[in-house]
């Protein structure tokens, strides 16, 4: 079934919740098809984790209520429709088989299950993905995001246009890591999606990033 929606709420919660923000971001909801809890950080290393600020991705069959966490200190939602997905995650089609267009705010997905024995050489080619994603013409919003510390990780991002996306796509360091893929086999699974951008509330880092 194609979702009617999709969503990824990040939140920032206080150290001492974690624990808690943990079991409350793996409950399901009414409505919920796939729903995945999700750390996130400056990059895919352990010590770059921020173990205070958490998300989940989820689709749903109808437009869902929020997702309220009242220990939260701070909250951003984005509502987002598919337009693409290439892949599998926990061997499953979360996103369905779209296939559209959307002139403005897109949104991107990533996300692999690593090989162990290819997860080293992996690690050393991502730092210059990172450095050249921060203050990317066009990028409004980046994350590191994944499922445990190592091997199940991903990157979320929100651009301007789908132009500045490919922009960045196809140049650079990213360029050379996407063509280094076949090659290397660094992944035992992985999934790319692309989302129109329908609403976003609340603040990340004390801003809405697309206002």
């Amino acid at each position: 079934m194609d979702p009617a929606v999709v969503t990824l709420h990040v939140w920032r919660v206080p150290l001492a919740r974690v624990p808690q923000v943990l079991r409350d971001t793996r409950r399901r909801q009414p409505g919920m098809l796939f729903s995945k809890a999700l750390g996130t950080g400056r990059g895919f290393l352990p010590h770059q984790a921020d173990l205070t600020r958490w998300a989940r991705l989820s689709t749903w069959s109808k437009r869902p209520d929020d997702l309220p966490l009242g220990y939260a200190t701070e909250c951003w939602r984005v509502d987002l429709r598919p337009l693409r997905s290439r892949g599998q995650w926990s061997r499953q089609d979360p996103f369905g088989d779209p296939s559209g267009e959307h002139p403005g705010t897109t949104a991107v997905l990533t996300r692999a299950r690593l090989r162990p024995s290819r997860a080293a050489r992996f690690w050393s080619a991502v730092p210059d993905v990172t450095r050249s994603l921060d203050g990317a013409p066009g990028v409004r919003v980046s994350l590191a995001v994944g499922e445990a510390p190592i091997g199940l990780q991903g990157t979320f991002s929100v651009w301007d246009s789908p132009e500045q996306l490919r922009a960045f796509a196809h140049a650079g360091a990213h360029k050379d890591v996407i063509a280094r893929t076949p090659e290397e086999k660094w992944y035992a699974e992985e999934l790319f999606a692309r989302f129109a951008v329908e609403a976003s509330t609340g603040t990340l880092d004390g801003r809405d990033p697309l206002a």
